[in-house]
Order: structure tokens, then sequence, then C-alpha cells
């Protein structure tokens, strides 16, 4: 007889929220956008925050930091590219501790070398160990190769990091990918194609539980309808991402809700040129 529960068992009702968002480092109005960066992560009450293009400057120190301290939250930062003193990486906030951290610079030809990186963060979490990964891929519509290259030493990364932690939830994996869905390098994590490692395989937040938003009805986090990203001339496109592991017993990391944010103004300020993904999964 079929147990009813299902092979999860009985399903978790309690809830943890990731975001992922790309700051746009200190391009634009920076100075501007940095305040209202931070009224919108108040704003969303997330427990994970993924954030890349984060800077870090030798004059008057990392935004990450700033960013965990007025939240009252714990912070990793990870950085592989220095111009004259600012630093350009990303991070992983986290309103619990995080016990264990580190950095994976991603590979690129010499000609194509942007410095990417992806960080890792071991957080303890009150209902079990998480680990939480914020990356950033090359850029250009022509690195399709490299990106896959580069998904291939995160899925590395990632497969090698399950000793250094007691992993209640499955693994999350957030960031700009600079890839739509249906490129190679997606298909690769989210098993549509060949998986780098046996096994590891993600589900697309927004596949799973994606719902229209005031901010993207598409799920589109690079929209023209943002002043900023319209100025490149690009078509919208879906880019950043959670990803999350196959589920575990109760269904921890199961994807239940997904949205696009962080288009509202602040004091007449969009805050970055990406918009935002926020997913609840069951935890």
């Amino acid at each position: 007889m079929t147990d009813p529960e299902g092979p999860y068992g009985t399903l978790l009702d309690t809830r943890l929220k990731v975001l992922t968002w790309n700051l746009w480092w200190r391009f634009g109005p920076w100075e501007a956008r940095r305040p209202a960066i931070a009224a919108t992560l108040a704003r969303l009450d997330a427990d994970v925050i993924c954030l890349q293009e984060v800077w870090d400057t030798d004059a008057d120190g990392c935004f990450a930091a700033e960013l965990a301290e007025g939240l009252g939250f714990h912070h990793a930062y990870g950085s592989h590219l220095d111009l004259d003193g600012v630093r350009f990486g990303n991070a992983v906030l986290s309103r619990w501790p995080i016990t264990g951290r580190d950095v994976l610079t991603l590979p690129a030809p010499d000609h194509q070398q942007e410095s990417r990186t992806c960080v890792r963060a071991d957080i303890d979490g009150p209902r079990g160990g998480l680990q939480v990964f914020s990356t950033h891929l090359n850029w250009r519509f022509d690195q399709s190769e490299t990106r896959q290259h580069q998904v291939r030493a995160i899925a590395r990364f990632v497969s090698a990091a399950r000793s250094q932690a007691d992993r209640a939830m499955p693994p999350i994996l957030c960031g700009d990918f600079n890839a739509d869905p249906d490129s190679d390098e997606m298909r690769m994590l989210t098993g549509k194609a060949a998986t780098p490692v046996p096994k590891l395989v993600f589900h697309d937040a927004w596949d799973v539980a994606g719902e229209a938003s005031s901010s993207s009805t598409t799920g589109a986090t690079w929209t023209n309808a943002n002043p900023y990203a319209r100025l490149d001339l690009e078509p919208d496109r879906r880019i950043d991402y959670v990803l999350v592991g196959w589920p575990k017993a109760g269904g921890a990391g199961h994807v239940t809700r997904c949205t696009v944010e962080c288009a509202e103004p602040v004091d007449d300020v969009v805050p970055s040129d990406h918009l935002g993904v926020l997913a609840e999964l069951r935890y």
C-alpha cells in the first residue's frame, strides 16, 4: 500500500526565506543606491541573502558587513578582483551564525578572465545546518562555453563541501548566472543535460513555484522596465536564480513560493540594475 504521506513523510510546515540579488557594484548613482539597497533588504526580511557585485574597499570597509550589521545578521564575503583598492565580490548574509566559509575562484581563459567567484557559507540554522553558495558567472552572451566550465567547477565545489557541515537541507546555490534557463550551463545544473557531478541536481525555484508579482510576471530579472538595465539595449531575460538540491526528509528544501522583487524605488532611487529572486523553502 502506498504511504499517503509520500516518500518524504510528513511535510514540514516551517519555512526558510532565501533572497538572491545583484547589487550593481559601485556603478551608476551608487551612493544614493546604498541606502535604497539596505531599505529593500530590511523590507523583504529574508533569512538568508545571497548578494553579487558587492564592494569592499580599503577606505571604508565591506558593504556586505555594513548591510549585515544593519540587519543584525552574520556575513561571509569573497572576492578575487581588486580595482585600485575597491574589490568586487559575492556575499552571503544570514540571520543565524556562519560557522564555516570558503571561496572558489572560477575558471576562465586568460582573455575572458573576469575573476569571478563562488562563496560558500555554512549556517547554523535553528532547525539544522544549511550550506549556501553565492556566485556570479561571466557575463558576455558569447561565453557560454566559459560559463559551462564555471558551472562544472561550482558543482564540484558544492559536492566536496558535503563533509564540511551537517546539512539538514539540500545545498542552496544562488546568483547571477548571466544565462537563460534553456542555456547549456543552466540545463547542466537542473538535470536537463549531463550533470557535472553524478546525482547533484538542482531545482529552479521559479520553475517550481514562480508567482507573478508587481516586479515581474515572467520571472525576468534583467528587464527593460528597469531604467538602468534599459540603457544596455539587451532583451529581457531571467538570469538570476535560487537553485535548491533534491528535497530531504519532510520535504526540506522543497520550494513553496518564488517571486521576483527589488524593483520598487526607495525615495525615488531604483536600488540596482537587476531584480532579485525571493524563494520560500520548507525547512
